[in-house]
């Protein structure tokens, strides 16, 4: 067996090639980025707790209880963003950046604790009959402003988790988004107490429950793959790439995965003629190297040589 090329992620035709995402840079920007959050947040937990508490009305303290997970949450990912930016090292040869993917699972946890506590508040409070007080229109002012406070945050965090390509900002703006409709609830939730229909209080609570849980299955469905090196580019499509390098005489293994900030990581097993020297094997390799990342933009490809 001819030996494998060494990972690269420098293509022998640089001008030609999409430079690879740079490991760990947007990190410093994720961690301002969710600085900005917490504090709007802060914010949005002290008027929500304010009116609940006054009110007595379940879904405003259901929201407030998941504004204040969003605190957790956001305190949890500048942790995970500062371990995932370390570059990589023996005990990590392929970087720490599946942390970051960690912390949407820490997320999902959350919103767990968020749907049983609002279920378990609703059954109590359908079984008591009990309905929230009458809300003032100040009250009402209130939950309008931390509507658009939460707008704000879903909306800067999806735009700068998508600039960064940050899992965790992406994932966290789905929950902030998941605030918007729990607030926007629970706001109907105080109209029709303050008309008289409170009793609907503790249904719209599982409305609310139903949302969160939702939201939650779609942060898993976008983490899992990755934490679990699910592939990141069909096979057939490597394989097409790679056959079309001069000399290369069969594909015999191909496998890719994905970071969440969207770092690629390919390696194949590739056939030359017995009869090619070690020199020309390398150059092969890196004809393959330099193919891959021109049709995928791949960061790192691992290329391994053997005779047909």
């Amino acid at each position: 067996m001819y030996p494998p090329a060494s990972p690269s992620a420098t293509p022998a035709t640089p001008d030609s090639v999409p430079a690879p995402p740079t490991r760990g840079l947007h990190q410093p920007a994720v961690r301002r980025a969710l600085a900005v959050v917490l504090l709007v947040n802060v914010a949005v937990v002290a008027a929500k707790t304010a009116v609940g508490l006054k009110t007595n009305a379940l879904t405003v303290l259901g929201s407030a209880l998941e504004s204040g997970l969003d605190l957790l949450n956001i305190v949890i990912g500048m942790t995970l963003v500062t371990v995932a930016a370390r570059a990589p090292d023996e005990e990590h040869p392929y970087g720490h950046e599946k942390f970051e993917s960690l912390g949407t699972l820490v997320i999902v946890g959350f919103l767990s604790i968020s749907c049983f506590e609002l279920l378990r508040g609703a059954v109590e409070q359908l079984l008591h009959r009990a309905t929230p007080h009458a809300p003032t229109l100040a009250d009402f002012a209130v939950m309008v402003a931390t509507i658009a406070a939460n707008g704000f945050v879903a909306w800067y965090e999806r735009s700068r988790g998508r600039a960064l390509g940050s899992a965790f900002l992406l994932a966290d703006a789905r929950h902030s988004g998941s605030d918007l409709y729990v607030t926007a609830l629970a706001l109907v939730s105080l109209f029709v107490t303050r008309v008289g229909r409170g009793g609907l209080d503790a249904p719209l609570a599982i409305v609310v429950a139903a949302l969160i849980a939702r939201n939650g299955y779609a942060i898993l469905k976008g983490s899992v793959p990755v934490l679990v090196d699910q592939r990141a580019v069909d096979a057939a499509r490597i394989r097409e790439l790679v056959t079309q390098v001069p000399r290369v005489t069969d594909v015999r293994q191909v496998r890719s995965r994905a970071t969440s900030s969207g770092l690629l990581f390919a390696e194949v097993t590739i056939g030359v003629a017995a009869a090619t020297s070690v020199a020309e094997a390398h150059a092969i390799s890196d004809a393959v190297e330099t193919q891959i990342i021109i049709g995928l933009g791949a960061a790192e490809v691992t290329v391994h040589v053997e005779p047909a």
